[in-house]
């Protein structure tokens, strides 16, 4: 009998969620566009959270949301789009759990050494500006998003 033991990856960490957390908030406001941002550790527990004294009051839930789905699916949220459409071989996965789940782009899960180590969420934009912004903030962490 083999075991097999997963190599020592190093979690999201309050300093990797403040560059995160940053990046994104800079990516945004170049744009010309206010956001809030959530990161979210493996557990799903939160490490950081901002939002922008201008944003939407709606863009704190839906970046928190984004990031849940992210993490849960380990899946850009992006991409999820037209799976929970009425057509979408996931259309009741938005009504069958009792999660806060939220099918709109702007969640990228954040993976280190091919391992998934947390979530970020943008909301307070266009979903594709939102990806973007996302999508910038785990590139400067030099994470990768599969």
């Amino acid at each position: 009998m083999s075991t097999t033991t997963a190599p020592a990856v190093t979690p999201l960490n309050t300093q990797d969620a403040e560059i995160l957390l940053t990046a994104a908030v800079r990516a945004a406001e170049a744009a010309g566009v206010t956001v809030s941002v959530t990161v979210l550790d493996a557990g799903g527990h939160l490490l950081a959270f901002r939002r922008d004294d201008r944003a939407v009051l709606i863009s704190g839930e839906t970046s928190t949301r984004k990031a849940y789905t992210a993490l849960q699916l380990d899946a850009p949220t992006a991409d999820l789009v037209d799976l929970v459409k009425p057509d979408g071989p996931f259309h009741s996965l938005t009504t069958a759990l009792d999660r806060p789940l939220l099918f709109i782009a702007g969640g990228l899960p954040v993976h280190r050494d091919g391992w998934l180590v947390g979530a970020i969420g943008v909301g307070g934009g266009a979903p594709e500006q939102d990806h973007g912004f996302a999508t910038a903030a785990v590139e400067s962490l030099g994470a990768g998003v599969r």
